[in-house]
């Protein structure tokens, strides 16, 4: 007893079966997390480490190297990567896919411990750097307040305000400084007290200190011991006496801290300014946790806000500077709302088709039992509601029905023979179980490759394929299982048929007889419509040729990023004004809806600042975000002095763990001098093939660095050592951590510094004095030169070796292929011998996914081959079934060409898609032609029969996946670029190939016939059971 006889006899069962994956699958949506990418994680860890006042090149041969020298034999280390400034450096450590990142971050921490570290050199932070890292939302805090006040509030209220949301994972600062205890040192009130900076941070060290007091154990009680020697106010470090010069002690001194300097209770050094829709105040970026629905966190966060706004201090406010959530979310309700329509359509296709309202109904109770169910399977799966879920699942309405029109079409047909509905259930049902079992195994036999995929897009694409996956087997359960039994219930038996079923039977009977007369005709002249058919093959290749190609399409997210990048050496007040330039463009223009700025960037890099630009909804602007892009480029070109702008669409930079951007490279070599030069010459060639806008190069020199040179003669002469010369610069210039200070609980560093009037210019350094052997004060000028060169502002090195990266856009219409050939050719040209050229970030994974794609498609043809020939046990059959690939490959490549879409990952994803679908139509074919050989009937008069009977099924079947597809192929709702290359390559490949399955396979499997060693096998019914004789016209039936 095979399974749909169970049902159709227990019928309670199967209802029960669909409650249960109803009721299950709805729980477990309400649980899933929603998110725009899936939850991957990228197995990269980030050390961060600070030496403050370090030159790059220092950093780079004094801790950069030692760090990575140490971690560089960890398991699974692919990829590291160093980019090194002035007192800080970032070493990224990017590792096999595969690797436990947990087990590398222990790892590492302990290769990392046995790293001898130079003084004054806080212990580098490891930390996990993924996509969950990166801000759903951005927050701003602006206010009247000074940036003390409104950093205070961020510190120590709210804060911790949004770390306790559910959901919520790390919250990060910008534009925020943290809180200090000031001492701006006077270098005239110095001289006038014959005293130094290393004398006002030695009484520092003395007098503002506290250590363990201990215990006092009496005989009754205890009593704590406190050392109160910091002090707990400004006014009381200001009052701390300085005895000594020189070490020698002051006797009876009366000089104070407060009298040759000033104390406040301040913010550590300026480097970074945030400007939230041009009002000053600080950012805060939160991210969500692994696996938690992004849209339920946003808006959590958001109630938040809306709480605190009421408990504010006057003058403060809060308001959302950034929102991802925003576009997650109608993104996700636009797929929602197309996969209604797909349903709704695909009910209207059988109720057309069918000619009756419950044979629609019919058909669309299989939607909910097979969709809703592959959400239990997604949850316990650990995946996301993103995009890709959800694009399997929007694509799968299509399919899911195809087995249950199968089999509702085929019981019909048996009913109208004048069956009663149980039996017509029964043998309807058994008759096209092999067909049915066959059409979706070759779909689900598809994304089998999937597990062999290498890279990241073998983690996305896994995720798609789980979901098809679990649709289309769920499907097949519901066909074999509730369809045979709701139609053993519901079939009708009337009088005459309807209108629109007479209508219906008409048209496909009109249908038929062409169809047959079209296949009689192709029969007689098989040679000639094969080859014909393999020429229009070949030459639809030529189309790839023809095609854009890159990694994934622009998406108008309402979202850009804005780059500017002022001349090397310029301060932080300069890229403030030319900053304010921009914000004052933004603000007259009417498609920007808020903005958010850093000058000093993210790192604190004065000549840097970058903008994040929200724009109004799409339906509100009449220009794309691509098109905005275009005219900010055009528009701001030139305008700000100095100013090299750049735009990034966050859409495109790849699904890389890191910023990237659709052309990006890189060049290795030992000497930073070539290696500039290479890029430069690599540079101008590129940007003179027009693929190409904002090329810019990681390379930063001009870098003014005064150099103190000892005079050693003169400074041996007057006792001056260089670690006190290096000693006073340091504290005065650079300024210097003395002591802790605590305030409200909470500990803060005790900074020394020269007032930032007196450190202007190289002139004020030669002001300094020190302190000769003999005890008098002399200007450094004395003991040491100054002079002032052109260094490196940042130092990039890769896999240890130093680097310059570039980067570039794609111009409007250009191919992310096309530009990245003509920059590995241009390299191959002017790259010197002993350096490399490396693809990395998007480009990179772009490369290795398209390699990986062209894999996983010759990987299913050949998995596809061994499933086919396991069902039909036949080595022939199954080239006959898959000559439909190749034209559903001609009629993809065609639409995407006639509606000038790329080729990229979501095409590709469709592509792939029609592999396993274009077959079911052939699968359905032969299985009948076999069936009726094995009645008794010549190869000719099988495939003259079956082709006839089984045009309906196969028109429904290919109807409901068009439908299905068509809303997406619209390209409506937020998120519609990444739907509709997919939904096109479907809706093209299935039409050509339906076209083709109908007249090439007959063809093909008459001339195959001939090579067959044995009959064909097919499914039989069980003993006793009869094959059903060819249909003939019998009385309506309703279903």
């Amino acid at each position: 007893m095979i399974l749909s006889d169970v049902s159709i006899r227990r019928p309670v069962f199967a209802w029960m079966i669909m409650f249960g994956l109803i009721v299950f699958g709805a729980i477990s949506f309400n649980r899933l997390g929603v998110s725009q990418m899936p939850d991957i994680d990228f197995p990269v860890l980030e050390v961060r480490a600070v030496w403050e006042g370090a030159a790059p090149e220092i950093m780079e041969a004094e801790l950069v190297d030692k760090i990575e020298q140490a971690v560089i034999s960890v398991e699974g280390l692919s990829e590291v990567r160093s980019t090194i400034r002035q007192g800080q450096a970032t070493i990224e450590l990017e590792f096999e896919l595969e690797r436990d990142i947990d087990a590398a971050l222990q790892e590492v921490q302990a290769a990392m411990s046995q790293v001898r570290l130079p003084l004054n050199v806080d212990a580098p932070v490891i930390r996990k750097n993924s996509t969950e890292s990166e801000p759903i939302l951005r927050i701003g805090l602006s206010g009247s307040q000074p940036m003390r006040e409104l950093v205070e509030f961020v510190e120590t209220f709210l804060l911790d305000q949004f770390q306790v949301i559910p959901g919520v994972g790390e919250v990060s600062l910008s534009g925020f400084s943290e809180r200090n205890l000031r001492i701006w040192l006077d270098n005239e009130k110095l001289a006038q007290h014959e005293l130094t900076v290393l004398d006002v941070q030695q009484a520092v060290a003395r007098e503002h200190t506290e250590l363990a007091g201990g215990t006092l154990e009496g005989p009754t009680r205890e009593l704590n011991v406190r050392t109160m020697g910091e002090g707990l106010t400004p006014e009381e470090v200001g009052a701390i006496l300085i005895t000594q010069r020189g070490g020698q002690t002051i006797h009876d001194s009366t000089i104070r801290i407060r009298d040759v300097a000033r104390v406040e209770d301040g913010l550590n050094d300026i480097r970074r300014i945030a400007r939230v829709t041009g009002e000053p105040g600080v950012s805060i970026g939160i991210s969500k946790q692994r696996g938690s629905n992004e849209v339920k966190v946003g808006q959590a966060v958001k109630a938040r806000m809306a709480e605190l706004q009421a408990s504010l201090p006057e003058g403060m406010q809060l308001q959302i500077n950034v929102d991802f959530t925003q576009f997650v979310e109608d993104a996700v309700r636009a797929t929602e709302h197309e996969l209604l329509a797909a349903a709704l359509f695909t009910a209207l296709i059988c109720f057309l088709f069918l000619g009756t309202f419950s044979s629609g109904f019919n058909i669309l109770l299989s939607i909910p039992t097979s969709v809703i169910g592959s959400f239990t399977i997604l949850y316990f799966s650990g995946f996301t509601l993103n995009t890709f879920t959800l694009l399997a699942l929007a694509l799968a309405i299509g399919i899911v029905v195809d087995d249950s029109i199968m089999v509702l079409e085929n019981v019909v047909r048996h009913f109208q023979q004048g069956k009663d509905r149980v039996h017509a259930a029964l043998e309807g049902t058994r008759e096209v179980t092999f067909a049915a079992t066959a059409a979706s195994l070759a779909v689900i036999a598809i994304f089998l490759p999937v597990a062999f995929m290498q890279g990241v897009i073998g983690k996305f694409f896994f995720q798609f394929g789980i979901t098809v996956t679990a649709a289309v087997a769920l499907s097949l359960l519901e066909a074999l299982t509730l369809t045979p039994m709701r139609l053993s219930q519901m079939l009708v038996r009337r009088a005459e048929p309807t209108r629109l079923e007479r209508a219906a039977n008409t048209f496909f009977a009109g249908w038929a007889r062409r169809y047959r007369r079209t296949l009689e005709f192709a029969l007689r002249f098989r040679w000639v419509v094969l080859a014909a058919s393999a020429l229009l093959f070949g030459g639809s290749l030529l189309l790839a040729s023809q095609l854009r190609r890159e990694f994934v399409p622009p998406v108008d997210s309402s979202f850009l990023r804005m780059g500017i990048q002022l001349p090397v050496g310029s301060s932080l007040a300069v890229a403030d004004e030319r900053t304010r330039e921009i914000e004052a463009y933004l603000k007259s223009r009417p498609e920007v809806l808020r903005y958010f700025v850093a000058v000093g960037g993210i790192n604190g890099v004065p000549n840097q600042s970058f903008a994040a630009v929200t724009l109004v909804p799409p339906d509100q602007r009449g220009k794309t975000q691509g098109e905005l892009i275009q005219e900010f480029r055009r528009d701001l070109a030139g305008k700000v002095a100095g100013a090299r702008i750049s735009f990034s669409d966050l859409s495109t930079r790849g699904l890389t763990p890191r910023r990237s951007q659709p052309v990006e490279f890189n060049l290795r070599g030992a000497d930073y001098a070539k290696l500039d030069e290479t890029a430069r010459e690599i540079m101008r060639r590129l940007d003179a093939t027009g693929l190409v806008v904002d090329l810019d190069t990681n390379f930063r020199a001009g870098m003014p660095e005064v150099r103190i040179v000892p005079d050693r003669a003169a400074a041996a002469a007057r006792g001056v050592s260089m670690e006190n010369i290096a000693r006073t610069i340091n504290a005065a210039i650079g300024g210097v951590r003395e002591g802790k200070f605590t305030r409200e609980g909470r500990r803060y560093d005790v900074r020394l510094r020269l007032e930032a009037g007196e450190r202007l210019s190289e002139a004020d350094i030669g002001r300094l004095r020190v302190r000769t052997a003999y005890g008098e004060l002399i200007p450094l000028t004395d003991v040491v030169q100054l002079e002032t060169v052109n260094t490196l502002q940042t130092i990039s090195r890769v896999n240890r070796q130093r680097a310059i990266s570039v980067t570039a856009n794609l111009a409007d219409g250009a191919s992310q292929a096309a530009a990245l050939e003509q920059a590995r050719r241009i390299a191959e040209e002017v790259l010197p011998p002993g350096y490399t050229f490396n693809f990395e970030g998007g480009a990179r994974t772009f490369q290795e996914s398209f390699d990986s794609l062209a894999f996983a498609f010759v990987l299913g043809l050949i998995v596809a081959y061994m499933v086919l020939a396991s069902q039909f046990n036949s080595f022939i059959h199954p080239f006959t079934v898959l000559l439909a690939v190749p034209f559903s490959i001609t009629g993809a490549l065609l639409a995407l060409r006639v509606t000038d879409q790329s080729l990229n990952l979501y095409s590709a994803i469709g592509v792939i898609l029609l592999m396993g679908i274009a077959k079911k139509n052939s699968i359905l074919l032969v299985e009948f032609a076999n069936q009726q050989r094995e009645q008794g009937l010549s190869v000719r008069d099988a495939l003259l029969t079956a082709g006839p009977i089984r045009l309906r099924p196969i028109l429904m079947t290919s109807m409901a996946t068009l439908t299905a597809a068509l809303p997406l192929a619209l390209g409506l709702g937020a998120g519609a670029e990444t739907r509709q290359p997919m939904a096109i390559a479907v809706l093209g490949g299935l039409v050509i190939s339906t076209a083709f399955t109908l007249v090439v396979v007959p063809c093909a499997y008459s001339l195959l016939a001939r090579f067959e060693r044995k009959a064909p096998v097919v499914h039989h019914p069980p003993a006793g059971e009869a094959m059903p004789p060819p249909a003939t016209p019998g009385p309506p039936a309703a279903v």
